[in-house]
């Protein structure tokens, strides 16, 4: 793999991972709200990733990078909290709560956070090396 292929799969790798941090973001935000009714109800989304393959390349060379094929909602069952007093009680006094996982969701950011940062120092590593190569011509 050239050295310039590391910036096109690093930079899709940062593609990917903001979505993924946006996702997430998207999670957090709508962890609280509640609904009425399980289909008004905000499900947590994931993104689904796949590999990028050039199929006239072989072994090492094949991979390209990743991309984002989707976002799915999780299947999880939602949460039922009891809770007369709200508006948007049901008739059995319930409301209807997304399925977020607020500490599983801040334990994917921190590894989104770090795969960035992983890449952006991908980046930054080629970046020297091929400024290196340039500078050995002087």
């Amino acid at each position: 793999m050239s050295l310039f292929n590391l910036f096109d799969t690093a930079g899709s790798a940062l593609h990917a991972q903001t979505i993924r941090l946006n996702t997430i973001s998207s999670n957090l935000a709508n962890a609280n709200s509640a609904s009425s009714s399980t289909g008004k109800t905000y499900r947590a989304r994931e993104p689904v990733f796949a590999a990028i393959v050039d199929n006239f390349s072989t072994g090492e060379d094949a991979v390209k990078g990743v991309r984002v094929v989707g976002i799915v909602e999780s299947q999880k069952p939602l949460r039922r909290e009891y809770q007369p007093g709200n508006p948007l009680a049901n008739k059995d006094g319930y409301v209807f709560m997304p399925n977020v996982n607020v500490v599983e969701e801040m334990a994917n950011m921190i590894s989104a956070s770090r795969s960035y940062q992983t890449n952006v120092e991908v980046m930054n590593s080629a970046k020297q090396m091929l400024m290196r190569t340039l500078s050995m011509g002087q």
